[in-house]
């Protein structure tokens, strides 16, 4: 008998639900063993099973696993159908097998317009990935060391895009030199990633692996889409729902991965309706599937290097050589940590420097104790969760009182946690470390003492840099870079910018000193830096894309 989840996972459909979506699909049949879709497919089918057994097996520890097996009534496909992303697991027919057979295009249909059967549908998907996840499952595995950049790169993209995975580290795992010999693979050509299918890749690109896991979409277009979103964190998600929702094509391409910096906070306790707190990688794998659910294409990694204003259009030029038109364009881009002026610190950037944290930084400085600079909320939320896996956490900060700038939850936190000590008034001067970061020299500023602190990761939240350089200053922006929107244009002047004149109107709120090109997010010049007010401004700037586009 099926416990709780295992019923939401895999429930069995009514008669009624059957007669619906077997009027969308074509009944058909398969031999036993006949595969209905494999490992690293793309685009595959959604199959409800009529007659028979479907075996659902994964192959990603090097041999065949069975995850379920699916009987009459039941259905086929996890979150990765309504995502576009290559297929974990491979389904194979159990003798002889009848079933309805349906594209994922139609799945998308009824997850977005039929409240009652989609919402068994995405239940059941999304509790399917939490199971696999709870049981162990391997996915890809990345072969590397902790002191290759490399190594590093590839696991925070794979992480942060919500790729389930496992990373074998050659400094400490017995299992990575007998992997390595099984492949023929040198030490000289790790990092490897080794798929579901069994592909091997070696040092592979990050644009090669996305392009693998069916991350990254064809960007070349003959028309010209109606929404255009560069950048993929909170508010990006948010302007992707409400513009797909609403019936525009919308396009959104990150140049990272999907959540920006919020999508890698361990937890977020302030954001309204998560009374226990969500994690950034929660809140964004949900709002990725629900951009995705309403129609919205969305690609990674896929850099935007400039931008042409045209008459009736926005073309976004990309890293990669193509290009995108849009109608509208929203930016949110947001915004990276600062760079402090330290000796040393680019070449242990990825191997003891980090600019978020999570388990795979934890796990680098696994039994040592970690130095975080930066009197923000970001800054708290990794120092609580990183006292929880290590040693010790030291914050350091120019002023003298956290409170400032940080969220009072977060401060009493801090407070009451054994392992962090605050270090007021202080600057990091200094570095200490070769392959990877082994100590950090703190200077307190009034006094000039120095100390040296053993530390196997230093994480930076201070101060930010917009996002804003691709734009080529063809949109007006504040003394610090950040993009001037809305009455912010028309600061002591008489009449709306020049570009307005013409259409007889002021810049809507969110809107650029560019006609159709609106800002939302850390990007804009004054925005509020919480997930909220990003998500607010998201929605908010569709229904003046809307305006825009109406009227001009």
């Amino acid at each position: 008998m099926k416990d709780y989840r295992e019923a939401i996972a895999f429930p069995v459909l009514d008669a009624r639900h059957m007669d619906r979506l077997k009027k969308m699909g074509v009944s058909c049949e398969f031999s036993d063993g006949e595969l209905l879709f494999a490992e690293g497919d793309r685009g595959f089918d959604f199959f409800i099973v009529e007659e028979g057994e479907v075996e659902i097996l994964e192959h990603s520890a090097g041999s065949a696993s069975t995850i379920t097996i699916h009987e009459a009534g039941e259905f086929t496909g996890d979150v990765d159908m309504l995502t576009g992303r290559s297929s974990l697991v491979t389904a194979r027919a159990r003798g002889t097998t009848r079933v309805t057979r349906m594209s994922a295009d139609n799945v998308k249909k009824i997850v977005a317009d039929e409240p009652e059967l989609g919402n068994i549908i995405l239940r059941g998907f999304l509790t399917r990935r939490a199971l696999l996840l709870d049981q162990g499952f391997t996915g890809l595995r990345i072969v590397g060391s902790r002191y290759s950049r490399d190594t590093v790169r590839l696991t925070q993209f794979v992480a942060r895009n919500g790729i389930p995975h496992t990373w074998i580290d050659v400094e400490d795992d017995a299992a990575a030199a007998e992997i390595l010999e099984q492949l023929g693979v040198s030490v000289e050509e790790i990092p490897v990633v080794i798929t579901g299918s069994g592909e091997v890749l070696r040092r592979p690109t990050i644009a090669a692996l996305a392009d693998t896991m069916g991350l990254a979409t064809p960007t070349h277009r003959s028309t010209t889409t109606d929404l255009l979103i560069i950048g993929a964190g909170p508010a990006g998600l948010a302007a992707s729902v409400y513009g797909a929702s609403e019936g525009l094509q919308t396009v959104v391409l990150e140049a990272h991965h999907i959540g920006g910096q919020a999508g890698g906070s361990t937890r977020i306790e302030n954001y309204l309706g998560f009374p226990t707190g969500i994690s950034g990688a929660d809140l964004t794998d949900k709002a990725l599937l629900q951009a995705q659910r309403f129609g919205a294409q969305i690609s990674v990694p896929m850099r935007a290097v400039g931008l042409r204003v045209e008459p009736g259009r926005k073309v976004v030029l990309l890293e990669n050589g193509s290009s995108m038109e849009a109608r509208a364009l929203i930016v949110a881009t947001g915004a990276d940590y600062r760079r402090p002026d330290i000796p040393g610190l680019e070449e242990l950037e990825g191997v003891g420097v980090f600019y978020a944290a999570s388990e795979m930084e934890a796990r680098i400085c696994a039994g040592s104790q970690a130095v975080i600079v930066g009197g923000g909320n970001s800054a708290g939320q990794a120092a609580v969760f990183l006292a929880s896996r290590l040693s010790k956490v030291l914050i350091v900060i120019r002023g003298d009182d956290l409170h400032k700038s940080m969220s009072s939850y977060l401060v009493d936190r801090i407070e009451q946690t054994a392992n962090i000590e605050l270090r007021t008034q202080s600057n990091v001067i200094g570095l200490g470390g070769e392959k990877t970061l082994e100590s950090v020299t703190v200077r307190h500023r009034r006094s000039g003492e120095e100390t040296t602190e053993q530390a196997a990761g230093l994480f930076l939240f201070i101060g930010a840099v917009p996002r804003t350089e691709w734009l080529s200053g063809q949109v007006e922006t504040d003394e610090r870079g950040f993009l001037l929107t809305g009455n912010q244009l028309s600061t002591g002047k008489t009449s709306p910018p020049e570009a307005f004149q013409s259409l007889g109107r002021s810049p809507h709120l969110l809107e650029t000193s560019v006609p159709g090109i609106f800002a939302v997010g850390d990007v804009r010049s004054q925005s509020v830096k919480r997930v909220a007010s990003a998500v607010g401004e998201g929605s908010m700037a569709v229904s003046f894309v809307h305006q825009y586009l109406a009227r001009g």
